[in-house]
């Protein structure tokens, strides 16, 4: 599989889809407008190893919740990452058997290395 969740809206995720240079055979998912399935969040965790991995605790709701202050468990962050797209850390880069979550520089380059 070769798929990109991002936001349109966000200049991170825009900026970094320039950046990879994507081959025509990556299909792009804006999350906002095409919400995230039960399955291709079962997909992404197979991926990535847990929701926790996936989940922002960057996000604003993150914080106006007061979630960093309870105990979330597995089944908690899958509840929130379907709930509200923005609780998904994005873009989610899939080429592949491989997964890059986030926008940090290192897994932007190790998705352009794996992706060229």
């Amino acid at each position: 599989m070769k798929k990109v969740y991002y936001l349109k809206t966000c200049s991170t995720c825009v900026r970094i889809l320039k950046e990879l240079n994507l081959p025509s055979e990556f299909v792009l998912q804006d999350i906002k407008t095409e919400a995230i399935t039960v399955k291709q969040l079962k997909e992404m965790k197979a991926l990535a190893g847990s929701y926790e991995a996936l989940f922002s605790k960057r996000s604003k709701l993150y914080k106006e919740m007061d979630l960093k202050n309870q105990k979330l468990e597995e089944r908690d962050y899958k509840h929130y990452i379907l709930e509200h797209y923005t609780f998904l850390s994005r873009p989610v880069i899939i080429a592949d058997e491989n997964i890059f979550i986030g926008n940090s520089k290192s897994v932007v380059e190790a998705a352009k290395a794996a992706i060229n």
